[in-house]
């Protein structure tokens, strides 16, 4: 559903892009894409049938993607994977991190199940959510192989989820993958981006292409509050604490009072009314440029459209467990994404922020990482060429942001490149490296092709702003799992090549070579060339 920020890395990995694509084993035959996929992946690991299980798949409206695991005995690896993508037949981008190990475990476990989640709940201090646990191997940095029991873990009242591996024949704890991630700030508005820019009624925002039956229909019944298919918004712990219609009709017509406290009635309800809105409508623009069902998007019915549903977002607002914050719990396909929205008391009255969009869309893209977020917010915000500086989170923060610099093309307000990373102490300064990359691509597009003011919701343009969201969530579904900053920029310039034959290339590895990440770059040292030909 998302790349989650890891505590297990996955292994060595490999990432390769091939322009106009070439063929696979089963080249010009009727075959499946899990056959497909598998064999081209037998064929350039050179490993047996055996060693290969095919996970998932999808088909956007240009390209097939495979997700394949490594094996042995019939149990899956949890961190040696494959991704290959067709079009046309052809192979053109290829990840694994699969590997060779030196020695692999008995798949027959000698620790109980039981006794694991006990190590996990322990080590962890979080509880067993009841999630099905399962059986797998881990690749060590040794490049031996342990069997693991797998087992999700949470602790709601410390923000904290982990899927835990156990090994399962020593019974010790061995890493982790965090599930939740936290963010000290904001991102992109869907029209505005805080309540102090005014709150306005809309009538009919949904999109019913994205959402066929609306925002208040699950597949099984009809709402008159803040629960649908996409998102459940409720108060704090309670679930049927959501906010009910204010008259007939499905009208949510709760004005903000600024003056007055965030936990004043009405002021509550106009923050569940607001984010109930912006995960929508984040859910319903992203559907449009090929986050559907079967890309693992987040909705309770798939409308037999692929993926796995009951997991639309739980947005818990005014989380009493946190101040200064927000969160999102993000765990694989067929499991809800969980929300935490808190006030902040950086001003008096307290701030929620619940009122201010760039905080909740921020958090609705959170599992693709700190630096992609504040890019997806940064499209969001834009609303006419050229693009322009922007700086993320000051509603909430007492009008400051809280990135150190504003996203630019000016290298004077940001002057951060791809060699920046090396002062980078933590994830969140990575990010705005990447962050700053992506505006930069952005406006460089923009520039070139113009803007729409429909992209929102028609992504059938072929302004800038339209072709820079398709390649954003084409390259992000291309890339490999632990994705560095030269995968995720071949990445977006092959999926260039797949959508649209390359006809941006020039303009993409130009605004990447303006941040350092050119055609040369490499181990975060800078290279400011071009390809031939650009």
């Amino acid at each position: 559903m998302s790349i989650f920020p890891l505590v297990l890395l996955l292994g060595s990995c490999s990432f390769q892009t091939f322009e106009g694509g070439v063929d696979h084993p089963l080249s010009r035959r009727d075959v499946s894409l899990a056959d497909a996929a598998s064999a081209f992946v037998r064929t350039q690991l050179q490993i047996d049938s055996g060693s290969v299980k095919f996970k998932s798949g999808y088909s956007s409206d240009i390209v097939q993607y495979a997700y394949i695991k490594q094996q042995h005995n019939n149990i899956s690896f949890a961190n040696a994977v494959a991704n290959v993508a067709f079009k046309d037949d052809k192979v053109v981008t290829f990840g694994h991190s699969f590997t060779k190990p030196t020695s692999i475990a008995s798949s027959t476990p000698t620790i109980g199940i039981e006794a694991a989640i006990s190590v996990a709940e322990e080590t962890l201090d979080g509880t067993y959510n009841k999630i099905p646990t399962t059986l797998e191997y881990l690749v060590n940095p040794d490049n031996t192989v342990s069997l693991i029991h797998v087992v999700q873990v949470q602790n709601q009242k410390q923000d904290t989820g982990y899927e835990a591996f156990v090994d399962a024949h020593s019974g010790k704890f061995i890493s982790a993958i965090n599930l939740v991630a936290k963010a000290g700030y904001h991102v992109l508005p869907i029209y505005k981006q805080d309540v102090t820019q005014g709150l306005e009624f809309l009538v009919d925002p949904q999109n019913l292409d994205s959402s066929p039956l609306g925002w208040h229909n699950d597949g099984t019944s009809t709402s008159n509050d803040t629960s649908g298919n996409n998102v459940l918004a409720y108060l704090d712990q309670t679930q049927s604490a959501t906010t009910s219609q204010s008259s007939d009709g499905l009208i949510f017509n709760y004005t903000q009072d600024p003056t007055l406290s965030p936990k004043t009635p009405i002021n509550m309800d106009a923050a569940r009314t607001n984010v109930f809105y912006v995960i929508n409508s984040v859910h319903d623009t992203t559907y449009l440029y090929g986050f559907t069902e079967s890309a693992f998007n987040f909705q309770q019915d798939n409308f037999k459209n692929g993926g796995v549903g009951g997991d639309r977002v739980l947005a818990s607002v005014q989380n009493s467990f946190g101040t200064d914050n927000a969160n999102f719990f993000t765990p694989p396909d067929g499991q809800s994404g969980q929300m935490n929205m808190y006030l902040w008391d950086q001003t008096d009255p307290n701030r929620d922020g619940g009122l201010a969009n760039d905080i909740v869309t921020h958090e609705t893209t959170h599992g693709l990482g700190e630096g992609w977020s504040d890019a997806m917010a940064d499209w969001f915000e834009q609303d006419a060429a050229p693009i322009v500086d922007y700086s993320v989170g000051t509603y909430v923060n007492g009008g400051f942001s809280i990135r150190s610099r504003p996203y630019s093309t000016n290298s004077t307000v940001n002057p951060y490149t791809y060699s920046t990373v090396l002062e980078a102490t933590e994830v969140h300064q990575i990010g705005e490296v990447w962050a700053n990359m992506l505006h930069n691509v952005l406006a460089a597009l923009v520039d070139a092709y113009g803007f729409s003011k429909t992209a929102r919701t028609d992504p059938s343009g072929s302004e800038g702003n339209v072709v820079y969201l398709h390649l954003f969530i084409d390259g992000l579904a291309l890339q490999h799992c632990n994705p560095d900053f030269l995968v995720a920029r071949d990445a977006i310039i092959q999926a260039d090549q797949n959508r649209y034959s390359g006809a941006h290339k020039c303009v993409l590895w130009k605004a990447f070579a303006r941040s350092g990440l050119g055609f040369n770059a490499a181990d975060f040292f800078d290279d400011f060339s071009v390809p031939s030909g650009c």
